[in-house]
């Protein structure tokens, strides 16, 4: 099975996750969305499959330093360009698997996706 997580590697929510995909003997690549980049047109397929509020973290400081345009664009068409942009403001971590999309580390979601 081909997987690649999507985050930042300094992010609990991201390192929890490698641990747990560790810990289960699932082989993964990770890309860093830091040093790599992420492109607006995989956030287009993101969203498409799962939405766009799953996809953006208003949780998190990159979301509220965002100006108004910004804020705006991202309820429009321009979404994937500031997420793009703002990669910090993407939920962490996205996992690509074959036949699916996992937003954010729930183990039990995990469990019943990954480990079949």
């Amino acid at each position: 099975m081909s997987i690649t997580v999507y985050g930042i590697p300094n992010c609990d929510t991201v390192k929890k996750a490698r641990k747990w995909l560790e810990a289960n003997g699932i082989a993964y690549s990770f890309h860093d969305y830091k040093k790599q980049g992420i492109g607006p047109a995989r956030i287009t397929a993101w969203i498409a499959k799962v939405g766009l509020t799953k996809v953006v973290n208003k949780a998190g400081t990159t979301y509220r330093k965002l100006d108004d345009a910004q804020k705006i664009a991202l309820g429009q068409t321009g979404a994937e360009e500031v997420l793009a942009e703002n990669n910090s403001a993407i939920k962490r971590p996205i996992v690509e698997y074959p036949g699916g999309l996992l937003v954010g580390f729930k183990e039990d979601e995990w469990e019943a996706a990954l480990k079949r």
